[in-house]
């Protein structure tokens, strides 16, 4: 092996090691930063610059969780409840807020719900022209006017873009044109944004990945 060849193995040999750990440390960075603003909500005299003099990274993190957990405590009971409702109520009153604050928030119930199905299957499907497939996810099934104007049994999936998932499309398609893949979410995402460089070896619950025939095709069971 030549010097030159020996330099350029040595030198992504340590990209592999940085890249991952840069990035990651980046987006941690980025996180931490976010949630130590929730620090601004409390009077300055708590600060930790004004009684230790400095500024201690990580707290907002910490008081984060704490506002989080407390509020799932309040919002529990029956007085908690009704004042999420009368909450919910002003904010249904305001114009332009009304609109995000209802979009948001079904989306969120619809993802956090203990008994959802959102994001809870890999589907393999034909994108975006037949022939051409690709991984989607089942996020329910069309509802309001829309299932009215479908004839059949359909499914609602995302499709999501790569390397960056948090992009992509919704779509309808009818459920006996989908392929439940027997593989996690994690691993489903894990194959997406490595755009199919990582190959998802242990999948679903088996730890492995097993593919229903394409000729036949097994529909997705809600």
């Amino acid at each position: 092996m030549t010097r030159k060849l020996l330099v350029r193995r040595y030198f992504i040999t340590g990209l592999l090691i940085w890249v991952p750990l840069g990035i990651t440390l980046w987006v941690l960075d980025l996180l931490v930063s976010a949630m130590d603003q929730s620090l601004l909500l409390l009077p300055h005299e708590w600060s930790t610059e004004s009684w230790l003099g400095v500024h201690i990274p990580g707290l907002g993190v910490i008081m984060s969780l704490l506002i989080v957990f407390a509020t799932g405590v309040f919002a529990a009971n029956i007085i908690g409840q009704r004042m999420v409702k009368f909450w919910e109520g002003v904010l249904a009153r305001i114009p332009v807020v009304n609109s995000i604050y209802i979009g948001v928030k079904q989306v969120s119930d619809t993802l956090f719900a203990p008994g959802g199905q959102a994001f809870r299957k890999a589907l393999l499907v034909q994108w975006p022209s037949p022939g051409m497939w690709t991984i989607a996810f089942l996020t329910g099934t069309p509802g309001g006017d829309v299932a009215n104007h479908l004839k059949g049994d359909y499914v609602s999936i995302y499709v999501p873009t790569t390397p960056n998932p948090t992009g992509g499309y919704f779509v309808m398609v009818a459920r006996e044109a989908v392929i439940e893949l027997d593989m996690s979410v994690d691993a489903a995402l894990k194959y997406i944004i490595s755009m199919g460089v990582a190959s998802p070896d242990g999948g679903g619950k088996s730890g492995r990945v097993a593919l229903p025939v394409v000729e036949q095709p097994r529909a997705v069971n809600e």
